[in-house]
């Protein structure tokens, strides 16, 4: 809700400037990004419930940081506690634990479509909660659905049965390996550019609707459409990827940001031509959010996405970050054309980047339990690997359980009659 508002709500600060409105927008993202590893390794110490129980709290207190705030300052400083509540692993490994086996990918698919509505609501709603009760009305709201989350998570939500596999939460002793993944930092970095454009625009886009002439209470108007659009728009594009390279696809997605950054910045503004380049940008937005996290997931190797996933989602936020950064930077120095002809050069920069990610199957992954006592030997493991369908296993000792990558060969009944033969 911020970030379609703040540009424009936040001139009543006396130290307003473009840098000061681009670090508040992505200061949430700078600690979001460097606790989101070490939070979700937290709670499988001391449990999901404690972590994300103390993430909301501290996402409570720094909305009301932010809603008290008089100067840009203050509201930097609420953002940035704001973002110190990193609970998106400590909820994935919870809805992980609860859920049964067969039911987590469904579990998963849910949470990633309410997170996508939450973002297209959020846009939509943000100018008229900010036109009805100014900027801090947003971060009172958002404290306030924070604090009602409490009991929910108390009391609603089933108490974590198991701990969680390592599939789902980060390891440190994997963290580096994953790092400098060859073809994981493509995905980290393409994740960390695309929220790096995003934040860039919208960073930029309010202050262009404004001197078009279009008050910020009326900017939903403009949005409603460009999102909707946008998602037909998405649609007809993951139709048409079917059985098509990965690459291909991508690079396709990018042009498309790069193209509507050049209608941005091309100078040529007016209602018709925002509208338009906002609808290539969120349709190529739309389709790179959806299939980089399918990527990360499909290449990570066996027992190790969890550790994977958590560095993708610290690139995530980290681009936001950089993104308020940049564009607030470069708008101060060039105005928001300048800033617009920035995302051209990204875009560009995250083509060359892209020529180098292989062309990759989409696998899926089995974790496999063993009963008490059961030791798995190194040639058990390698007949395991040998059996049809299986890329890849890793035995995790400690917890009994076997993390398979699989493609579409794969016959999970016979692996585990397999399996049985071990007792």
């Amino acid at each position: 809700m911020v970030m379609p508002v703040l540009a424009v709500a936040a001139a009543q600060f006396p130290d307003y400037s473009p840098m000061m409105v681009g670090i508040a927008i992505g200061g949430y993202g700078l600690t979001q990004a460097a606790l989101q590893i070490p939070m979700g390794m937290l709670s499988d110490r001391w449990g999901r419930k404690p972590v994300i129980l103390l993430g909301l709290s501290v996402f409570a207190l720094g909305s009301l940081v932010a809603a008290l705030a008089d100067t840009m300052a203050w509201m930097i400083a609420g953002r940035v506690l704001q973002g110190a509540g990193a609970i998106a692993g400590a909820i994935m490994a919870l809805a992980t634990d609860v859920a049964r086996e067969q039911q987590r990918a469904k579990v998963m698919a849910i949470i990633g479509i309410a997170i996508g509505f939450s973002f297209y609501l959020a846009v939509l709603i943000g100018p008229i909660i900010a036109d009805s009760w100014g900027i801090a009305g947003i971060f009172w709201v958002t404290g306030v659905l924070a604090l009602a989350c409490l009991p929910m998570v108390k009391w609603a939500v089933p108490d974590s049965p198991q701990r969680v596999s390592a599939e789902t939460l980060p390891r440190g002793d994997q963290v580096w390996a994953m790092f400098v993944s060859s073809q994981l930092w493509r995905l980290n970095v393409s994740v960390m550019l695309l929220h790096m454009m995003i934040t860039l625009l919208f960073v930029q886009i309010p202050l262009s609707l404004v001197a078009l002439g279009m008050q910020l209470d009326s900017h939903w108007t403009l949005y409603l459409p460009v999102l909707l659009v946008s998602v037909v728009l998405l649609g007809g594009m993951m139709r048409s990827s079917r059985g098509k390279a990965p690459r291909r696809m991508l690079m396709s997605a990018i042009a498309m940001l790069l193209v509507a950054f050049a209608m941005l910045g091309s100078g040529m503004l007016n209602w018709w031509f925002v509208v338009t380049a906002m609808v290539v940008f969120f349709t190529g937005f739309n389709y790179l959010e959806a299939n980089l996290p399918a990527l990360v997931s499909s290449i990570a190797p066996a027992g190790q996405k969890g550790t994977a996933m958590g560095i993708y989602a610290s690139f995530q936020f980290f681009g936001a970050f950089l993104g308020g950064v940049v564009s607030g930077s470069i708008a101060t120095k060039f105005g928001a054309q300048g800033a617009y002809i920035s995302g051209i050069v990204v875009a560009i920069l995250w083509a060359f980047i892209m020529m180098g990610l292989r062309t990759t199957d989409k696998f899926k992954r089995v974790t496999l339990t063993l009963d008490n006592g059961v030791q798995v030997a190194a040639a058990q493991l390698q007949l395991l690997e040998r059996h049809s369908g299986v890329i890849e296993c890793l035995y995790d000792a400690q917890q009994g359980l076997l993390f398979l990558k699989v493609d579409s060969d794969f016959n999970e009944l016979e692996a585990r009659a397999l399996i049985k033969q071990w007792a």
